[in-house]
C-alpha cells in the first residue's frame, strides 16, 4: 500500500516536471531560441548588431540653422535631457520613436504630453533616433539624426528626413 502511494506521487512529479520542459522548449523554440532573462540584454542577443534607440537632447540654446544637423555622439555640446525625470521610461519612449512610422498629430501630441504639459517651461527639445554600429575595425560608431522639435505649443517634424537605409532602422 505504501508503495503504491510514492509510486503515485512520482508519476505526478514526473508529469509535471515533462510539463515544465515542454512549456520552456515552447517558448525557446518560438522566440528563436532565445531565453527570456538574455533576449532583453542586447549584449547577449544582438552583439556586434546594429541598433537603434532614441535620445532627448536640449536645443535651447543652438541657433535654428544647426537643430537638425545629425550628430555624433561624442560631441562635446550635446545636452541630454534625462527622461527617467520627467516619468518616462527609456525603453518605452525608445520604442514609441522607433516604431513610429506616420507621426500624426495625435502622435506628435502624445510625445509632447508624455513629458508633462509643464516640463517644456519655454525650452526646445528634439526627439532624436540614435543608430549604432560596428564598422569593419571593430570601432563602434553611434549617429544621432533628429526627428522631431517639441516646443510648449508644437512638435514639428524634421523637415527632410533622410532615406531609411542612410538612417538606420529608427526611420
Amino acid at each position: 500500500m505504501q508503495s503504491t502511494f510514492y509510486f503515485r506521487d512520482a508519476v505526478r512529479g514526473m508529469r509535471i516536471i515533462a510539463l515544465v520542459l515542454l512549456f520552456f522548449i515552447l517558448l525557446v523554440a518560438t522566440h528563436e531560441g532565445e531565453f527570456w532573462p538574455f533576449s532583453i540584454y542586447p549584449m547577449f542577443s544582438q552583439a556586434g548588431n546594429p541598433w537603434t534607440r532614441a535620445m532627448v537632447l536640449d536645443v535651447t540654446d543652438t541657433p535654428d540653422e544647426l537643430i537638425w544637423e545629425i550628430r555624433t555622439l561624442y560631441e562635446n555640446d550635446l545636452r541630454v535631457v534625462p527622461v527617467r525625470r520627467y516619468g518616462v521610461d527609456q525603453i518605452d519612449f525608445s520604442n514609441f520613436i522607433s516604431k513610429t512610422e506616420e507621426w500624426t498629430p495625435g502622435r506628435r501630441q502624445a510625445l509632447r504630453t508624455m513629458f508633462g504639459e509643464e516640463s517644456l517651461n519655454g525650452r526646445r527639445w528634439i526627439a532624436a533616433s540614435v543608430h549604432g554600429e560596428m564598422d569593419e575595425a571593430g570601432a563602434v560608431t553611434i549617429s544621432i539624426y533628429p526627428l522631431l522639435l517639441i516646443t510648449d505649443d508644437q512638435v514639428t517634424l524634421r523637415p527632410s528626413l533622410p532615406d531609411a537605409e542612410q538612417a538606420g532602422e529608427g526611420f
